[in-house]
């Protein structure tokens, strides 16, 4: 039996040309998939990012992961494969949240974690019985399963290992999805899992894409205890909360953290509570003591700001670029608030009337990447997507990449610090030009 695996591309560029992304990373659930086949299955990996798939190969199911953002490219390339008799099965966690809408464009669906369930849907498609739904039960990661990452070997991906120490966060975010897939669990690998995972990888640069890896902060502690002797470099995705803990920031400096991906969201308190995002609100203002404190730690900050709020308006959206740029964080991502299905945020706009696109942006054929998708209380949708791309223009300006480089406690708290600095801010700021007002999918 031969298996493909297929790693979506968002869509097509301003020039019409399949959109293929110079800053990708390793498909790493794609990995785990592969971990988990049974034995004497072929695989594939195509990774549409890069790859041009080959729809008249011989194969005999192709799975494909579908995330919100890809979901119009997914349903694509399912309908190339099934118009030529090949049976298509999707998962991720847009396939979880709206299985319906993926039954429409595959012969089957894995709702959850495809852990427990990811071994039988293969043998019931080689044995031409493929049922409609498969339920995966939440649990902790991979267990037991190294990620195939010979797959990966020839595919220009970024020299950086991703790894996954858990799954899930227990806040609940009126905008995260990740509450609603995990229902605000959270499950961690054993530890010696993680460790033994690194040491097969043979890497030394690592990020683990946890959704929060401090969601349990034992649990991380004895993660980073077990780093310390690697001498690794890695980052990951962590609350704000982090930063008022001082053994746990102490351990994160000790283990090789380089920073952290923190969402800042907004700088407006009204704002973060109408968000429920609970550990900011703790938070002084403006968050000056918890970003001091990530500096005296030399932790270089991955600031993640979320544009739209019903108290943003252009200047003050303005003024949150000039507040980060002043902080010399290493990035930021300022990202439109973005309706997800099934989230809080999305049902709270559909009752008031405020979605566009006909609620569904993911799949409308005019909605263009980074585009607002909603009315916003205090501008235009067509404001706030035009004061959200001024930021990324300003904050990826070289004056501004200059500007922050020179901050001797973070960018310049040494050689490999500043190199890495300089390696991938060029690199962001190609990505970000190319990607704003990209269409989705590729028809």
């Amino acid at each position: 039996m031969h298996v493909t695996l297929v790693k979506p591309t968002l869509g097509r560029t301003e020039r019409d040309d399949r959109f293929i992304d110079e800053a990708r990373m390793e498909p790493l659930q794609l990995g785990v998939l592969a971990g988990l086949t049974p034995s004497g299955v072929d695989l594939t990996l195509t990774d549409d990012r890069i790859d041009e798939i080959d729809y008249d190969a011989p194969t005999d199911l192709v799975a494909i992961t579908v995330e919100t953002f890809t979901a119009r490219r997914a349903y694509e390339i399912a309908a190339e494969f099934r118009a030529r008799g090949v049976p298509v099965v999707m998962g991720g966690m847009h396939a979880t949240l709206l299985p319906d809408e993926a039954a429409e464009h595959a012969d089957s669906v894995c709702i959850g974690d495809a852990e427990t369930v990811w071994p039988r849907i293969v043998t019931d498609a080689a044995e031409s019985r493929l049922a409609p739904r498969y339920h995966g039960a939440f649990g902790v990661p991979q267990p037991g399963v190294m990620p195939r990452r010979e797959l990966y070997a020839g595919k220009g991906y970024l020299p950086v290992s991703l790894l996954q120490f858990g799954r899930g966060c227990r806040h609940s975010c009126e905008f995260c999805a990740v509450t609603e897939y995990f229902g605000r669990r959270h499950y961690a690998r054993p530890v010696a899992e993680v460790i033994a995972e690194i040491e097969a990888a043979g890497r030394r640069d690592l990020f683990f894409v946890d959704d929060n890896l401090i969601a349990d902060p034992e649990a991380a502690r004895e993660l980073m205890r077990a780093l310390i002797p690697l001498r690794v470099r890695w980052v990951s995705q962590s609350s704000i909360d982090h930063v008022r803990d001082s053994e746990l920031l102490q351990l994160f400096a000790a283990s090789g953290c380089l920073g952290n991906v923190i969402g800042f969201e907004s700088l407006e308190p009204a704002d973060l509570r109408a968000a429920h995002k609970g550990p900011n609100l703790a938070a002084s203002a403006r968050y000056a003591i918890e970003i001091a404190t990530l500096r005296e730690h030399h932790l270089q900050t991955w600031a993640a700001l979320t544009l739209g709020y019903d108290h943003d308006t252009v200047a003050s959206i303005e003024e949150t670029c000039e507040w980060a740029i002043a902080n010399r964080f290493t990035f930021a991502a300022f990202n439109v608030l973005m309706p997800y299905p099934r989230t809080p945020l999305y049902a709270r706009l559909a009752e008031e009337g405020r979605l566009l696109y006909d609620g569904r942006w993911w799949l409308h054929p005019e909605y263009r990447f980074n585009h607002a998708a909603f009315r916003p209380a205090r501008m235009s949708a067509d404001e706030l997507t035009k004061v959200a791309w001024a930021c990324r223009r300003r904050w990826n300006s070289p004056g501004s990449i200059l500007r922050r480089a020179f901050d001797p406690a973070t960018n310049m708290a040494s050689l490999e610090r500043l190199a890495i600095y300089l390696a991938y801010n060029p690199i962001y700021r190609r990505e970000s030009f190319k990607k704003q007002g990209m269409r989705l999918g590729t028809r």
